[in-house]
Protein backbone atom coordinates (compact mmCIF):
# COMPACT_ATOMS: atom_id res chain seq x y z
CA UNK A 1 0.00 0.00 0.00
CA UNK A 2 1.15 3.29 -0.79
CA UNK A 3 1.13 5.84 2.83
CA UNK A 4 -0.16 9.54 2.23
CA UNK A 5 -0.18 12.17 5.49
CA UNK A 6 -2.29 14.62 3.16
CA UNK A 7 -1.79 16.98 6.26
CA UNK A 8 -2.31 17.18 10.22
CA UNK A 9 -3.68 13.26 11.17
CA UNK A 10 -5.08 13.03 7.70
CA UNK A 11 -4.03 9.51 6.13
CA UNK A 12 -4.67 7.54 2.76
CA UNK A 13 -3.57 4.25 2.29
CA UNK A 14 -3.90 3.32 -1.54
CA UNK A 15 -3.33 -0.05 -3.85
CA UNK A 16 -6.22 -2.69 -4.68
CA UNK A 17 -8.65 -0.46 -2.14
CA UNK A 18 -8.77 3.21 -1.25
CA UNK A 19 -8.64 3.96 2.50
CA UNK A 20 -9.11 7.42 4.20
CA UNK A 21 -8.76 7.76 8.06
CA UNK A 22 -9.83 11.46 9.03
CA UNK A 23 -9.85 13.00 5.91
CA UNK A 24 -9.50 16.72 6.49
CA UNK A 25 -9.28 19.89 4.47
CA UNK A 26 -9.05 17.78 1.55
CA UNK A 27 -8.98 20.30 -1.70
CA UNK A 28 -10.44 18.13 -4.53
CA UNK A 29 -12.91 15.96 -5.76
CA UNK A 30 -11.43 12.59 -5.77
CA UNK A 31 -14.10 10.55 -4.63
CA UNK A 32 -12.22 7.49 -5.08
CA UNK A 33 -12.72 5.51 -1.23
CA UNK A 34 -13.64 1.99 -0.63
CA UNK A 35 -13.26 2.87 2.90
CA UNK A 36 -13.94 5.46 5.21
CA UNK A 37 -12.09 5.61 8.56
CA UNK A 38 -13.47 8.36 11.93
CA UNK A 39 -11.52 8.19 14.88
CA UNK A 40 -13.72 10.75 16.64
CA UNK A 41 -15.97 14.15 16.14
CA UNK A 42 -13.51 16.82 16.54
CA UNK A 43 -13.91 18.88 13.69
CA UNK A 44 -9.71 18.04 12.60
CA UNK A 45 -11.06 14.61 12.22
CA UNK A 46 -14.72 14.75 11.21
CA UNK A 47 -14.61 17.04 8.11
CA UNK A 48 -18.24 16.79 6.38
CA UNK A 49 -17.08 18.83 3.05
CA UNK A 50 -13.33 16.48 2.52
CA UNK A 51 -16.28 13.54 3.55
CA UNK A 52 -17.90 15.02 0.26
CA UNK A 53 -14.81 15.16 -1.54
CA UNK A 54 -13.27 11.54 -1.16
CA UNK A 55 -16.78 9.51 -1.07
CA UNK A 56 -19.08 8.09 -3.62
CA UNK A 57 -22.34 5.52 -3.48
CA UNK A 58 -19.89 2.53 -2.92
CA UNK A 59 -17.97 4.19 -0.05
CA UNK A 60 -18.13 2.35 2.94
CA UNK A 61 -18.13 4.35 6.39
CA UNK A 62 -16.61 3.26 9.59
CA UNK A 63 -17.57 5.45 12.62
CA UNK A 64 -17.88 5.65 17.10
CA UNK A 65 -20.76 6.20 17.84
CA UNK A 66 -20.75 9.65 18.42
CA UNK A 67 -20.78 10.42 15.13
CA UNK A 68 -24.02 8.29 14.23
CA UNK A 69 -26.45 10.75 13.63
CA UNK A 70 -24.57 12.80 11.80
CA UNK A 71 -23.35 10.34 9.41
CA UNK A 72 -26.00 8.73 8.15
CA UNK A 73 -26.82 11.68 6.58
CA UNK A 74 -23.77 10.86 4.39
CA UNK A 75 -24.38 7.53 3.20
CA UNK A 76 -26.42 4.28 4.15
CA UNK A 77 -23.33 2.45 4.08
CA UNK A 78 -22.42 3.24 7.45
CA UNK A 79 -21.20 0.99 10.51
CA UNK A 80 -20.75 2.09 13.78
CA UNK A 81 -18.04 0.47 16.07
CA UNK A 82 -17.30 0.24 19.39
CA UNK A 83 -13.90 -0.19 20.97
CA UNK A 84 -12.32 -3.34 21.85
CA UNK A 85 -13.95 -5.13 19.45
CA UNK A 86 -12.91 -7.37 15.92
CA UNK A 87 -14.56 -6.85 12.91
CA UNK A 88 -15.06 -8.08 9.47
CA UNK A 89 -16.47 -5.62 6.86
CA UNK A 90 -16.88 -6.51 3.16
CA UNK A 91 -13.05 -7.49 2.79
CA UNK A 92 -11.48 -5.69 5.20
CA UNK A 93 -10.70 -6.61 8.78
CA UNK A 94 -9.51 -4.62 11.83
CA UNK A 95 -9.77 -4.14 15.87
CA UNK A 96 -10.74 -1.16 17.12
CA UNK A 97 -8.27 0.63 20.07
CA UNK A 98 -9.80 2.81 22.91
CA UNK A 99 -8.13 6.53 22.28
CA UNK A 100 -8.48 8.69 25.18
CA UNK A 101 -6.06 11.03 27.35
CA UNK A 102 -5.30 9.87 30.98
CA UNK A 103 -4.90 13.33 32.57
CA UNK A 104 -6.24 15.43 30.41
CA UNK A 105 -10.36 16.41 29.46
CA UNK A 106 -9.85 16.83 25.68
CA UNK A 107 -10.74 13.22 24.93
CA UNK A 108 -12.33 11.54 27.82
CA UNK A 109 -12.54 7.58 27.94
CA UNK A 110 -16.10 7.55 27.83
CA UNK A 111 -16.97 8.75 24.69
CA UNK A 112 -15.67 5.81 22.82
CA UNK A 113 -12.85 7.60 20.95
CA UNK A 114 -11.31 5.14 18.05
CA UNK A 115 -7.93 4.01 17.27
CA UNK A 116 -8.17 1.20 14.80
CA UNK A 117 -5.55 -1.62 14.10
CA UNK A 118 -6.37 -2.27 10.59
CA UNK A 119 -5.09 -6.01 8.66
CA UNK A 120 -4.24 -5.09 4.65
CA UNK A 121 -2.07 -7.83 2.40
CA UNK A 122 -0.72 -9.43 6.06
CA UNK A 123 -0.01 -5.98 7.29
CA UNK A 124 -1.28 -4.61 10.36
CA UNK A 125 -1.77 -0.82 10.11
CA UNK A 126 -2.40 1.13 13.61
CA UNK A 127 -4.20 4.66 13.23
CA UNK A 128 -4.22 5.71 16.92
CA UNK A 129 -5.69 8.60 17.42
CA UNK A 130 -5.98 11.21 19.31
CA UNK A 131 -4.57 9.27 22.68
CA UNK A 132 -2.25 9.08 25.27
CA UNK A 133 -0.08 6.00 25.93
CA UNK A 134 -2.85 4.02 27.26
CA UNK A 135 -3.07 0.07 28.61
CA UNK A 136 -4.99 -0.61 25.47
CA UNK A 137 -2.34 0.99 23.38
CA UNK A 138 0.50 -1.04 24.92
CA UNK A 139 -1.15 -4.15 23.97
CA UNK A 140 -1.11 -3.34 20.41
CA UNK A 141 0.67 -5.73 17.79
CA UNK A 142 1.04 -3.96 14.68
CA UNK A 143 3.43 -3.30 11.67
CA UNK A 144 3.13 0.13 10.70
CA UNK A 145 2.01 3.33 13.71
CA UNK A 146 0.44 6.21 12.84
CA UNK A 147 1.31 7.99 16.28
CA UNK A 148 0.34 11.56 16.60
CA UNK A 149 3.47 13.41 18.06
CA UNK A 150 1.81 17.35 18.27
CA UNK A 151 1.74 17.40 22.39
CA UNK A 152 -1.55 19.10 23.73
CA UNK A 153 -4.32 16.69 22.59
CA UNK A 154 -1.94 14.18 22.33
CA UNK A 155 1.26 12.88 23.34
CA UNK A 156 4.17 14.91 22.70
CA UNK A 157 7.60 13.60 20.80
CA UNK A 158 9.05 12.17 23.73
CA UNK A 159 5.90 10.22 25.17
CA UNK A 160 5.47 8.88 21.73
CA UNK A 161 8.65 8.18 21.16
CA UNK A 162 8.59 6.34 24.32
CA UNK A 163 5.43 4.60 23.33
CA UNK A 164 6.74 3.38 20.02
CA UNK A 165 10.01 2.08 21.35
CA UNK A 166 7.89 0.01 23.48
CA UNK A 167 5.64 -1.59 21.28
CA UNK A 168 8.58 -2.06 18.03
CA UNK A 169 6.40 -2.03 15.28
CA UNK A 170 8.43 -2.16 11.98
CA UNK A 171 7.46 1.49 11.01
CA UNK A 172 6.37 4.45 12.78
CA UNK A 173 5.12 7.20 11.08
CA UNK A 174 3.79 10.56 12.85
CA UNK A 175 1.01 12.61 12.54
CA UNK A 176 -0.71 15.02 14.51
CA UNK A 177 1.38 17.76 14.49
CA UNK A 178 2.57 20.74 11.86
CA UNK A 179 -0.80 22.91 11.79
CA UNK A 180 -2.88 23.08 14.34
CA UNK A 181 -0.80 22.32 17.21
CA UNK A 182 3.38 20.79 17.69
CA UNK A 183 5.57 22.30 15.26
CA UNK A 184 7.58 20.36 12.08
CA UNK A 185 10.48 20.52 13.99
CA UNK A 186 8.60 17.87 16.38
CA UNK A 187 8.60 14.87 13.82
CA UNK A 188 12.59 15.69 13.53
CA UNK A 189 12.69 15.16 17.41
CA UNK A 190 10.65 12.20 17.39
CA UNK A 191 12.54 10.47 14.80
CA UNK A 192 15.85 11.11 16.72
CA UNK A 193 14.26 9.49 20.33
CA UNK A 194 12.92 6.25 18.25
CA UNK A 195 15.42 2.87 18.56
CA UNK A 196 17.26 2.80 15.11
CA UNK A 197 16.24 -0.63 14.49
CA UNK A 198 12.22 1.03 13.91
CA UNK A 199 11.69 2.91 10.42
CA UNK A 200 10.72 5.96 10.83
CA UNK A 201 8.69 7.84 7.61
CA UNK A 202 8.20 11.59 8.17
CA UNK A 203 5.44 12.25 5.79
CA UNK A 204 4.36 15.66 6.27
Amino acid sequence: MKIEVLNHASIRLSGNKIIYFDPYEIKNDFNDATYIFITHDHYDHYDEESLKKVINKNTVLIIPSCLKEKAKYLTDKVYVVEPNKNYVINDISFETIPAYNIQKNFHEKQKQYLGYNVLIDNTKYYIMGDTDCTPEANNVKTDICFVPIGGTYTMDEVEASDYINYIKPKKAVPIHYGSIVGSMQCATNFKKLVNKEIEVEILI
